[in-house]
C-alpha cells in the first residue's frame, strides 16, 4: 500500500532469533519512530512482539511496548478489539491501553514490572509495579488446531524469499524431549491436525497461490499419528500438480519406505537428519532417544530409494561431552559412508557435517547449562576435523563469536537492553547475516555497559536461582526441568510422550491425554 509504517496503529515482530534484535531497532529507525518504549508517545504505533525468542522476553524490554507470550491466533484480535474500543473514546492513551491489555492472559507489559538484582549481578526478582498486574504471566495455547483460523491465501511476494512454498502445520508440539531443543519444550502441549484439515488447508494454498511447493511443516512431522494416511491423502493432488511435498523436519528413526515414496514422488533433493552426538552415551544424555542401528536403517532406507546427498547436523560443547564422543562423530560417518558402498550404489555420495555449538535455551532443561568457552569449542573442532577426512565428506561449523552472543542474549536479563542499543549504534544491524555481524560491535557494547557475555553464556546457573524469565509460564514447570537436567547427568532417558507421561506441566492441555 506504500503506507508509511509509522502511520499504523500496530508493528509487530515475530522474534525467531536472538541475532535478528538489532533488526528490529534497525527496522523501528528506519520507520522514524524512537527507538526506546518510554519515547514513543499516543501519537506512535503500539509496537509488540511475539515467538519463540518471546519467552525470555527481558532483553528487548525497553524497545517493545508488549509482549505476546505463546500462541497468538486468539489473544491477537481480543488486543484489537480493545484497541477499538479504547481508541475512539475520550481521554485515550496508550499507557492507558497497556494497562487494560496487561489483563488479557498471554500477554505481558514490561514497563508494568520492575527488575531488582542482587550484588553478584543475578536477578533478585521481577515483580509488578501496579496492583492488578499478574506477577506471572502465562502463555496462551490453542486447544483445537482444526478449529482455528488457518490463512487461505498468501500476500504474494514480487521477489524470491527463503521460504518460498506454499505451508502448511500438520501438528503443534512435540512428542520427543530433547533436553537441548526450546522449541521442544515452548510449543507444549502436543496436538494434531486431522489429515481432511491437512488437505483441504495444503490444496487451497496451493490453488490460491500457484506455489510448486509444498511443505508439511512442524517440530517432527513424521510423529503425526495419521501421517502414511495424510500423504496417500495428498499424493493423488501434488502428483497430478506436479507439486513438489517435502516434511523439513523428519525423524530418522520415523523415516519408513512409504514416507520416502511420498517426498520423492516429483522432485527429489537431499535428505538431512540429525543425530546431534556421535555416541549413544551422550545422545542418551540430550534424550535424543535414536540408536545408532535407528540412524543406520533411516540412512538404508535412504539410499536404495536413491539418495546419495545427504546432510547431518551434530552439535559440540554438549553437557558431560567427552574426545570419546567427539571422535564418535567421526565413527558413524564413516559407517553411513560404508553402508553406501556396500550397497554399490552407481552416484558417488556426498555427506555434509553440519557442527553447530551447543547454546544453553530457556525453559529447557539445559537452561542451568554453561556455554563452552571458546577454547574448548576450538581444540574439540580440531580433534574433529583431524579425524574427519574422507573425499566425499564436506565439514561445516558455526562461529563461536556469534554463538555466544547468542546465547548471552537467549539467557539475558533486561539490563542487556542497552548493550543491543550500544551494538546497534556501532553500526550492527543484520546480524543474523554472517557478512554482516561484527562481533567487535558487540564486544564494545558490552565493555561499554559494564557487562561480560561470559556472566551469561558461560556461567553454570543454579537451581535455585531467580531466572530472568522466572515470572513467564510456558507451561512447563520448574521442577520438570531440574528432575530433566538431573537424569541428563545419570544417563537416563526419558521416554517419549505418546509412550509414557513425563508430567512436565503441561498434560492437562495434552491432545494425548
Amino acid at each position: 500500500s506504500l503506507s508509511p509504517v509509522r502511520d499504523f496503529d500496530f508493528i509487530g515482530f515475530t522474534l525467531q532469533y536472538e541475532m535478528s534484535y538489532t533488526g528490529v531497532l534497525n527496522m523501528l529507525d528506519l520507520a522514524g519512530l524512537p527507538l526506546m518504549a518510554e519515547h514513543r508517545g499516543d501519537d506512535c504505533p503500539v509496537v509488540i512482539a511475539g515467538g519463540p525468542c518471546a519467552c525470555n522476553p527481558e532483553p528487548l524490554c525497553d524497545f517493545i511496548d508488549l509482549f505476546v507470550i505463546g500462541e497468538g491466533e486468539e489473544v491477537t484480535l481480543e488486543l484489537l478489539r480493545l484497541y477499538n474500543e479504547m481508541r475512539d473514546t475520550v481521554g485515550y492513551s496508550k499507557a492507558a491501553f497497556l494497562l487494560r491489555a496487561c489483563a488479557i492472559p498471554g500477554v505481558y507489559v514490561p514497563s508494568l514490572y520492575e527488575a531488582a538484582y542482587n550484588a553478584d549481578g543475578t536477578v533478585a526478582s521481577v515483580t509488578p509495579v501496579r496492583e492488578g498486574v499478574p506477577a506471572r504471566v502465562r502463555k496462551r495455547v490453542i486447544r483445537d488446531l482444526d478449529g482455528v483460523y488457518y490463512p487461505d491465501r498468501f500476500v504474494m511476494p514480487f521477489v524470491e524469499i527463503v521460504h518460498d512454498r506454499a505451508s502448511t502445520e500438520v501438528l503443534r508440539g512435540c512428542i520427543r524431549g530433547c533436553r537441548f531443543c526450546q522449541a521442544g519444550f515452548i510449543y507444549r502441549p502436543f496436538r494434531e491436525k486431522s489429515a481432511d484439515t491437512v488437505k483441504t488447508e495444503s490444496k487451497t494454498l496451493c490453488e490460491t497461490t500457484g506455489y510448486e511447493e509444498l511443505s508439511l511443516i512442524s517440530l517432527s512431522t513424521s510423529d503425526h499419528s495419521d501421517i502414511e494416511n495424510i500423504l496417500r491423502t495428498l499424493q493423488g493432488f501434488t502428483n497430478e500438480r506436479q507439486i513438489n511435498l517435502s516434511l523439513p523436519s523428519m525423524r530418522i528413526d520415523k523415516f519408513s519406505e512409504e514416507i520416502l515414496n511420498s517426498v520423492k514422488s516429483v522432485r527429489k533433493s537431499g535428505l538431512t537428519f540429525a543425530p546431534e552426538a556421535g555416541t549413544q552415551r551422550l545422545r542418551d544424555v540430550i534424550n535424543k532417544n535414536i540408536s545408532r542401528e535407528e540412524i543406520l536403517d533411516g540412512c538404508r532406507i535412504a539410499f536404495d530409494g536413491g539418495y546419495s546427498t545427504l546432510k547431518l547436523y551434530f552439535m559440540l560443547g554438549l553437557p558431560t561431552e567427552t574426545d570419546e564422543d567427539i571422535l564418535g562423530i567421526d565413527t558413524l560417518v564413516r559407517e553411513i559412508i560404508a553402508l553406501y558402498r556396500a550397497g554399490r550404489h552407481k552416484k558417488r555420495l556426498m555427506v555434509s557435517v553440519s557442527l553447530s555449538t551447543f547454546i544453553p535455551k530457556p525453559f529447557t532443561p539445559f537452561q542451568y547449562e554453561p556455554q563452552a568457552d571458546k577454547d574448548v569449542i576450538a581444540v574439540r573442532q580440531q580433534l574433529l576435523l583431524s579425524h574427519l577426512r574422507n573425499g566425499g565428506v564436506r565439514t561445516s561449523w558455526s562461529d563461536y563469536s556469534t554463538a555466544v552472543v547468542e546465547a548471552a542474549l537467549a539467557r539475558g536479563d533486561r539490563r542487556l537492553g542497552k548493550v543491543i542499543y550500544e551494538a546497534f549504534k556501532n553500526g550492527s544491524k543484520l546480524d543474523g547475516w554472517n557478512e554482516h555481524y561484527n562481533f567487535d560491535n558487540w564486544v564494545r557494547a558490552f565493555d561499554k555497559c559494564g557487562l561480560s557475555p561470559g556472566f551469561y553464556a558461560n556461567r553454570r546457573r543454579a537451581y535455585d536461582e531467580v531466572l530472568p524469565w522466572s515470572h513467564i509460564d510456558m507451561c512447563v514447570s520448574e521442577e520438570f526441568l531440574v528432575c530433566e537436567n538431573k537424569r541428563a547427568y545419570a544417563g537416563e532417558v526419558t521416554q517419549n510422550c505418546r509412550d509414557a507421561c513425563a508430567v512436565c506441566g503441561a498434560e492437562a492441555m495434552c491432545g494425548l491425554h
